[in-house]
Protein backbone atom coordinates (compact mmCIF):
# COMPACT_ATOMS: atom_id res chain seq x y z
CA UNK A 1 0.00 0.00 0.00
CA UNK A 2 1.29 3.41 -0.72
CA UNK A 3 2.86 5.47 2.40
CA UNK A 4 0.04 8.25 3.28
CA UNK A 5 0.22 10.66 0.67
CA UNK A 6 0.38 14.65 1.87
CA UNK A 7 -3.22 16.36 1.56
CA UNK A 8 -3.22 18.98 -0.97
CA UNK A 9 -4.00 22.34 -0.24
CA UNK A 10 -7.17 22.52 -2.31
CA UNK A 11 -8.95 19.39 -0.97
CA UNK A 12 -8.24 19.83 2.94
CA UNK A 13 -11.30 21.89 3.36
CA UNK A 14 -13.83 20.64 1.76
CA UNK A 15 -14.75 17.35 0.42
CA UNK A 16 -13.91 15.51 -3.01
CA UNK A 17 -14.33 12.75 -5.34
CA UNK A 18 -12.09 10.83 -6.93
CA UNK A 19 -11.21 12.17 -10.00
CA UNK A 20 -10.56 15.75 -8.38
CA UNK A 21 -8.25 13.26 -6.38
CA UNK A 22 -6.61 12.00 -9.22
CA UNK A 23 -5.90 15.95 -10.41
CA UNK A 24 -4.01 16.09 -7.80
CA UNK A 25 -1.89 13.10 -7.71
CA UNK A 26 -3.78 10.76 -5.64
CA UNK A 27 -4.82 7.43 -5.92
CA UNK A 28 -8.25 5.25 -4.44
CA UNK A 29 -5.18 3.37 -3.04
CA UNK A 30 -3.76 6.90 -1.20
CA UNK A 31 -7.70 7.42 0.13
CA UNK A 32 -7.43 4.37 2.50
CA UNK A 33 -5.74 5.08 5.76
CA UNK A 34 -6.53 7.22 8.92
CA UNK A 35 -6.22 10.59 7.28
CA UNK A 36 -9.15 10.20 5.10
CA UNK A 37 -12.83 9.15 5.45
CA UNK A 38 -15.11 8.33 2.63
CA UNK A 39 -18.56 10.16 3.44
CA UNK A 40 -20.70 7.83 0.77
CA UNK A 41 -21.40 8.98 -2.68
CA UNK A 42 -18.28 8.95 -3.58
CA UNK A 43 -17.13 11.62 -2.04
CA UNK A 44 -13.86 11.72 1.17
CA UNK A 45 -12.48 14.42 3.07
CA UNK A 46 -9.55 14.87 5.07
CA UNK A 47 -10.40 13.17 8.76
CA UNK A 48 -10.01 16.40 10.50
CA UNK A 49 -12.99 17.51 8.47
CA UNK A 50 -14.94 14.66 8.09
CA UNK A 51 -17.52 15.02 10.86
CA UNK A 52 -17.97 19.08 10.03
CA UNK A 53 -21.59 19.52 8.95
CA UNK A 54 -20.82 21.90 5.95
CA UNK A 55 -18.59 19.15 4.86
CA UNK A 56 -21.28 16.79 4.81
CA UNK A 57 -23.66 19.11 3.39
CA UNK A 58 -21.39 20.20 0.96
CA UNK A 59 -20.69 16.18 -0.32
CA UNK A 60 -24.22 14.85 -0.09
CA UNK A 61 -25.59 18.31 -2.44
CA UNK A 62 -22.81 17.24 -4.75
CA UNK A 63 -23.82 13.44 -5.36
CA UNK A 64 -27.18 14.69 -6.41
CA UNK A 65 -28.52 15.61 -9.36
CA UNK A 66 -29.33 19.02 -10.52
CA UNK A 67 -32.11 20.76 -9.18
CA UNK A 68 -31.51 18.71 -5.50
CA UNK A 69 -31.99 21.20 -2.22
CA UNK A 70 -31.44 20.71 1.52
CA UNK A 71 -34.44 20.53 3.41
CA UNK A 72 -36.40 19.59 6.37
CA UNK A 73 -33.37 20.14 9.65
CA UNK A 74 -30.99 20.67 7.18
CA UNK A 75 -32.10 23.67 5.74
CA UNK A 76 -33.38 24.56 9.26
CA UNK A 77 -29.87 24.10 10.71
CA UNK A 78 -28.56 26.58 7.94
CA UNK A 79 -30.94 29.34 8.35
CA UNK A 80 -29.70 29.11 11.69
CA UNK A 81 -32.13 27.20 14.02
CA UNK A 82 -31.18 24.72 16.83
CA UNK A 83 -31.90 21.33 14.99
CA UNK A 84 -29.23 18.61 13.66
CA UNK A 85 -28.36 18.82 10.50
CA UNK A 86 -26.66 15.26 9.27
CA UNK A 87 -28.96 13.04 11.10
CA UNK A 88 -29.44 12.05 8.68
CA UNK A 89 -28.92 14.40 6.34
CA UNK A 90 -32.76 15.53 4.44
CA UNK A 91 -33.03 16.39 0.06
CA UNK A 92 -35.47 17.32 -1.73
CA UNK A 93 -35.26 15.93 -5.34
CA UNK A 94 -37.54 14.78 -8.29
CA UNK A 95 -37.28 11.65 -9.36
CA UNK A 96 -37.04 8.21 -8.21
CA UNK A 97 -33.38 7.74 -7.59
CA UNK A 98 -32.39 6.42 -4.38
CA UNK A 99 -29.16 7.25 -2.43
CA UNK A 100 -28.05 5.41 0.50
CA UNK A 101 -27.55 7.27 3.78
CA UNK A 102 -29.90 10.11 2.70
CA UNK A 103 -33.57 10.80 3.96
CA UNK A 104 -34.80 12.06 0.45
CA UNK A 105 -38.00 13.83 -0.34
CA UNK A 106 -39.02 13.41 -3.39
CA UNK A 107 -41.18 16.58 -4.66
CA UNK A 108 -40.40 19.33 -6.91
CA UNK A 109 -39.83 22.55 -5.18
CA UNK A 110 -40.80 25.80 -6.99
CA UNK A 111 -37.59 28.39 -7.42
CA UNK A 112 -39.37 31.28 -5.17
CA UNK A 113 -38.90 28.40 -2.42
CA UNK A 114 -35.26 28.18 -3.15
CA UNK A 115 -32.34 30.16 -1.58
CA UNK A 116 -28.57 30.46 -1.19
CA UNK A 117 -26.64 29.54 2.13
CA UNK A 118 -23.35 29.19 2.64
CA UNK A 119 -22.82 28.17 -1.21
CA UNK A 120 -25.74 25.40 -0.98
CA UNK A 121 -29.46 25.39 -1.90
CA UNK A 122 -31.56 25.05 0.14
CA UNK A 123 -35.58 25.73 0.76
CA UNK A 124 -36.50 29.03 1.90
CA UNK A 125 -37.22 29.90 5.81
CA UNK A 126 -41.18 29.68 4.79
CA UNK A 127 -41.17 26.67 2.87
CA UNK A 128 -38.53 24.84 5.52
CA UNK A 129 -41.00 25.68 8.31
CA UNK A 130 -43.94 24.72 5.79
CA UNK A 131 -42.26 21.18 5.54
CA UNK A 132 -41.15 20.77 9.53
CA UNK A 133 -44.35 21.84 10.29
CA UNK A 134 -46.68 19.15 8.24
CA UNK A 135 -44.15 16.46 9.69
CA UNK A 136 -43.70 17.03 13.20
CA UNK A 137 -46.12 16.75 15.94
CA UNK A 138 -48.40 19.83 16.49
CA UNK A 139 -45.71 20.37 19.67
CA UNK A 140 -42.55 19.96 17.66
CA UNK A 141 -44.34 21.59 14.77
CA UNK A 142 -44.98 25.07 16.96
CA UNK A 143 -41.46 24.69 18.11
CA UNK A 144 -39.81 25.20 14.55
CA UNK A 145 -42.45 28.35 13.54
CA UNK A 146 -41.91 30.15 17.08
CA UNK A 147 -38.07 29.66 16.61
CA UNK A 148 -37.76 31.04 12.87
CA UNK A 149 -40.32 33.88 14.02
CA UNK A 150 -38.17 34.94 17.31
CA UNK A 151 -35.05 34.92 14.86
CA UNK A 152 -37.03 37.02 12.27
CA UNK A 153 -36.44 34.66 9.52
CA UNK A 154 -40.32 35.08 8.58
CA UNK A 155 -43.35 37.04 10.07
CA UNK A 156 -46.80 35.36 10.86
CA UNK A 157 -48.63 36.87 8.73
CA UNK A 158 -46.41 35.45 5.14
CA UNK A 159 -47.03 31.93 7.29
CA UNK A 160 -51.02 32.52 7.50
CA UNK A 161 -50.93 34.06 3.83
CA UNK A 162 -48.71 30.48 2.23
CA UNK A 163 -51.48 28.57 3.60
CA UNK A 164 -54.51 31.06 2.42
CA UNK A 165 -52.44 30.33 -1.27
CA UNK A 166 -51.81 26.88 -0.55
CA UNK A 167 -55.26 25.47 0.93
CA UNK A 168 -54.61 22.05 -0.76
CA UNK A 169 -51.05 21.28 0.61
CA UNK A 170 -50.58 18.47 2.74
CA UNK A 171 -50.57 19.21 5.87
CA UNK A 172 -51.69 22.68 5.82
CA UNK A 173 -54.57 22.16 8.86
CA UNK A 174 -51.41 21.22 10.54
CA UNK A 175 -50.07 24.45 9.53
CA UNK A 176 -52.44 26.36 10.32
CA UNK A 177 -53.15 25.19 14.10
CA UNK A 178 -49.37 25.56 14.51
CA UNK A 179 -49.94 29.33 12.93
CA UNK A 180 -52.90 29.63 16.19
CA UNK A 181 -50.38 28.30 18.61
CA UNK A 182 -47.22 30.43 17.50
CA UNK A 183 -45.97 32.88 19.73
CA UNK A 184 -42.79 34.81 18.14
CA UNK A 185 -41.97 36.44 21.69
CA UNK A 186 -40.86 32.70 22.98
CA UNK A 187 -37.24 32.68 23.83
CA UNK A 188 -36.47 28.91 23.32
CA UNK A 189 -37.84 25.65 22.36
CA UNK A 190 -38.32 24.59 25.96
CA UNK A 191 -40.13 27.96 27.13
CA UNK A 192 -42.59 26.95 24.10
CA UNK A 193 -43.16 23.40 24.76
CA UNK A 194 -43.68 24.54 28.62
CA UNK A 195 -46.72 27.11 27.17
CA UNK A 196 -48.34 24.21 25.01
CA UNK A 197 -48.40 21.85 27.88
CA UNK A 198 -50.56 24.73 29.52
CA UNK A 199 -52.64 25.36 26.57
CA UNK A 200 -53.33 22.15 24.86
CA UNK A 201 -54.34 21.09 28.27
CA UNK A 202 -57.32 23.88 27.95
CA UNK A 203 -55.62 26.23 30.58
CA UNK A 204 -55.74 30.17 29.56
CA UNK A 205 -52.76 31.44 26.92
CA UNK A 206 -50.23 32.99 29.30
CA UNK A 207 -48.41 35.94 28.31
CA UNK A 208 -45.37 35.68 26.85
CA UNK A 209 -41.75 37.40 28.31
CA UNK A 210 -43.56 40.03 30.16
CA UNK A 211 -41.29 42.35 32.01
CA UNK A 212 -42.44 42.92 35.66
CA UNK A 213 -41.94 45.93 38.32
CA UNK A 214 -43.40 49.59 37.74
CA UNK A 215 -41.77 52.76 35.64
CA UNK A 216 -38.97 53.26 38.46
CA UNK A 217 -37.92 49.72 39.26
CA UNK A 218 -37.36 46.54 37.09
CA UNK A 219 -37.82 43.31 38.76
CA UNK A 220 -37.53 40.72 35.68
CA UNK A 221 -39.13 39.60 33.31
CA UNK A 222 -41.43 36.27 33.35
CA UNK A 223 -41.57 33.64 30.33
CA UNK A 224 -44.72 33.50 31.31
CA UNK A 225 -47.33 35.29 33.07
CA UNK A 226 -50.79 35.08 33.91
CA UNK A 227 -51.57 38.59 35.29
CA UNK A 228 -54.79 38.40 37.63
CA UNK A 229 -53.40 35.85 39.96
CA UNK A 230 -49.99 37.50 39.37
CA UNK A 231 -48.42 33.76 38.57
CA UNK A 232 -45.08 33.77 36.98
CA UNK A 233 -44.25 30.11 35.56
CA UNK A 234 -40.87 29.77 33.90
CA UNK A 235 -38.66 26.99 32.43
CA UNK A 236 -35.51 26.72 34.75
CA UNK A 237 -32.54 25.62 32.03
CA UNK A 238 -29.67 26.99 34.26
CA UNK A 239 -27.16 24.84 35.92
CA UNK A 240 -24.40 27.41 36.79
CA UNK A 241 -23.42 28.28 39.73
CA UNK A 242 -23.38 32.18 38.87
CA UNK A 243 -27.18 32.01 37.12
CA UNK A 244 -28.54 29.85 39.95
CA UNK A 245 -27.62 32.74 42.54
CA UNK A 246 -28.87 35.19 39.92
CA UNK A 247 -32.05 33.55 39.73
CA UNK A 248 -32.35 32.58 43.41
CA UNK A 249 -31.93 36.57 44.14
CA UNK A 250 -34.46 37.54 41.28
CA UNK A 251 -37.52 35.04 42.50
CA UNK A 252 -36.89 36.73 46.25
CA UNK A 253 -37.62 40.38 44.21
CA UNK A 254 -40.63 39.02 43.01
CA UNK A 255 -42.08 36.60 45.73
CA UNK A 256 -41.65 39.84 47.89
CA UNK A 257 -43.47 41.99 45.39
CA UNK A 258 -46.35 39.88 45.85
CA UNK A 259 -45.42 37.54 42.67
CA UNK A 260 -46.57 33.98 42.92
CA UNK A 261 -43.51 31.78 41.08
CA UNK A 262 -43.34 27.92 39.36
CA UNK A 263 -40.25 27.10 38.06
CA UNK A 264 -40.20 23.68 35.78
CA UNK A 265 -37.04 21.86 34.46
CA UNK A 266 -37.07 19.81 31.25
CA UNK A 267 -38.07 16.93 33.19
CA UNK A 268 -40.58 18.18 34.63
CA UNK A 269 -41.95 19.03 30.71
CA UNK A 270 -41.15 16.30 28.64
CA UNK A 271 -41.91 13.32 31.48
CA UNK A 272 -44.51 14.86 34.06
CA UNK A 273 -46.75 17.17 32.08
CA UNK A 274 -49.62 16.32 33.61
CA UNK A 275 -48.29 17.39 37.02
CA UNK A 276 -47.23 20.66 36.08
CA UNK A 277 -50.88 21.48 34.83
CA UNK A 278 -52.22 20.49 37.90
CA UNK A 279 -49.82 22.40 39.86
CA UNK A 280 -50.88 25.47 37.20
CA UNK A 281 -54.18 24.90 37.43
CA UNK A 282 -54.65 25.18 41.35
CA UNK A 283 -52.55 28.17 41.51
CA UNK A 284 -54.74 29.82 38.94
CA UNK A 285 -58.04 28.85 41.27
CA UNK A 286 -56.44 30.79 44.14
CA UNK A 287 -57.55 33.99 42.39
CA UNK A 288 -60.78 32.77 41.70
Amino acid sequence: MPRAARIPADLANRPFNLNEAREHGLTKHHLVGAQWRRLGGGYYASSAIADAPMVRLTAALRRLPDGAVLSGRSAAFLHGLDYPPCSPIEVTIRGTSRFAGLTIRRNVVPSEDIVMRKGLRVTSPLRTVVDLVSRLTTVEGVVALDAALHKRLLRLEQVRAWADVHPRHRGVAKLRRAIDLAEPKAESPMETRLRLVLVLAGLPRPRVQVSLGNEDTFLGRADLYYAGPRLIIEYDGGTHRDRLAYDDRRQNRLVDAGYRLLRFTAADILESPASIVALVRRNLALDS
